[in-house]
């Protein structure tokens, strides 16, 4: 009976914050459009009571996904390899106070932190760390700290050189500080740009793009408060500007990214909205000539929640956008001047103004297709594409599972030993299907009869697996 008791316990635990469909404009209490609820861990299990940057890294070993989310006081570390049950594994604390800005980049299976904290530095991580952590949660430590500067913004990492651009510190104007991380632990200076002033964010490319003139070169993109900036620094001894751009109604040009054919870049103005009252406006520009800049048109979105950091992976263009949670924008006809919001997850439920609340940042590249959004109040949220969330095989020790979500079937096969039982139950262990089969490699089960819904699917009664109902 005590087991039973135990096992009921455990199942509205995980039911708790499993897996939400996007049912009706809602999943889990938060508003949707086109994308899932898959799992939540709030700030009060990582002990902080705010969040702000996130960022991710797939271990190459064996093609786990972790998420990295920055807090005020520390990082923290997040295995997301079972999406669904994601376990908060520690967290790498602060080099000295809180501060509401930290963030982290992630180069060569390491993670590199900077903060706002006075002193900070930058601290290196080995995230391989991760692989094998006992009895999470527990405190990491640094595997080295660069500290010629203190306090610093933003970072940006170039992967392709392994060259960290630190942004917005006391060096260099508050410009670009070159560090070379090409040897992760022990990271050295390698110069820096201070001729246009203060750098809030970055991109850096090794540029592939239209511009001949440029291609192989290594291509400085800032986002330097009033202004673009675009720089080579490709020789870290004698970085040369390029060209620089502004555009009408500038409030603080905070944060872009490039289209992968780097010809666009999609630029935020972070306080534009509060300013002159527009709906969240993000500044399309065409990059095709580097030494020429233009506007190529501007997008407004839905609502007047501020826009924050944004990020681009293949079509479409992955905005946090603050009190209005991740904005999810189709860039497909992008040259034809013709964008559109295809999906949304509203982290912040209050409203949609323009402000400070909500998603800091998205981390969209992990090749599963689940979504990082770090929300100041919500801590770490993670979403998936409605229809393609889950789609790929469950692993459920030595069985599969898919579809997962279903609609009306779903396939489990044996990948080592044979199947001999599955039993589905929903979370309150109500028994709906009862199957016994002869040793058999893999089954269909007809589950058509079920409402939309989570249910767990237990095999030869020592493997279970939660399994959604669309």
């Amino acid at each position: 009976m005590k087991e039973l008791v135990k096992l009921f316990l455990l199942l509205m635990v995980v039911a708790a914050s499993a897996q939400t469909p996007c049912n009706n404009g809602s999943a889990g209490g938060f508003d949707c459009d086109g994308y899932d609820l898959v799992s939540q861990i709030p700030l009060s299990t990582m002990g902080s009571n705010r969040a702000n940057d996130s960022w991710g890294w797939t271990d190459p070993m064996d093609g786990k996904e972790y998420a990295i989310v920055c807090l005020n006081e520390a990082t923290a570390f997040i295995d997301i390899s079972d999406p669904v049950n994601p376990v908060y594994l520690g967290k790498l604390p602060t080099e000295g106070s809180a501060s509401t800005w930290r963030d982290a980049k992630t180069y060569n299976n390491h993670a590199f932190i900077v903060s706002e904290d006075p002193g900070h530095g930058m601290q290196v991580f080995d995230l391989t760390r991760l692989r094998n952590v006992n009895n999470p949660p527990v405190i990491f430590t640094n595997d080295a700290l660069f500290s010629a500067f203190g306090s610093v913004h933003n970072i940006a990492i170039n992967e392709d050189t392994g060259y960290a651009y630190i942004v917005g510190s006391s060096q260099f104007n508050g410009g670009a500080y070159f560090v070379n991380i090409q040897d992760p632990l022990n990271p050295i200076a390698a110069g820096g740009y201070a001729g246009q002033g203060y750098t809030h964010d970055a991109h850096v490319v090794t540029y592939t793009g239209p511009d001949n003139d440029y291609t192989g070169r290594e291509i400085f993109v800032g986002s330097n408060e009033d202004e673009l900036v675009i720089v080579d620094v490709t020789n870290k001894a004698n970085p040369v500007a390029i060209s620089s751009i502004s555009y009408s109604n500038v409030s603080y040009t905070h944060q872009g990214w490039f289209t992968e054919d780097q010809r666009y870049f999609l630029l935020g103005d972070e306080t534009d909205e509060i300013n002159f009252g527009f709906n969240s406006r993000t500044i399309v520009l065409d990059l095709s000539d580097l030494d020429n800049p233009q506007i190529h048109f501007t997008y407004s979105g839905p609502t007047g929640a501020t826009d924050h950091n944004g990020y681009v992976k293949g079509d479409k263009f992955f905005l946090a956008n603050n009190a209005a949670g991740l904005r999810v924008v189709d860039i497909s006809d992008i040259a034809n001047q013709n964008i559109m919001e295809v999906g949304h997850f509203d982290t912040y439920s209050t409203n949609n103004n323009s402000g400070f609340n909500g998603s800091w940042s998205v981390y969209p590249y992990f090749d599963s297709g689940y979504i990082v959004i770090s929300d100041r109040e919500e801590g770490f949220v993670l979403v998936k594409e409605t229809g393609v969330l889950g789609t790929q095989d469950v692993s459920i020790g030595e069985f599969t599972i898919a579809p997962n979500p279903f609609s009306n079937k779903v396939h489990i096969k044996a990948t080592q030993e044979s199947i001999s039982e599955v039993i589905i139950t929903d979370v309150l262990g109500k028994v709906f299907y009862t199957g016994r089969f002869n040793e058999v490699q893999e089954v269909n089960i007809d589950l058509s009869d079920l409402a939309s819904g989570i249910y767990f699917a237990r095999i030869n009664n020592n493997s279970t697996r939660k399994i959604l109902k669309k």
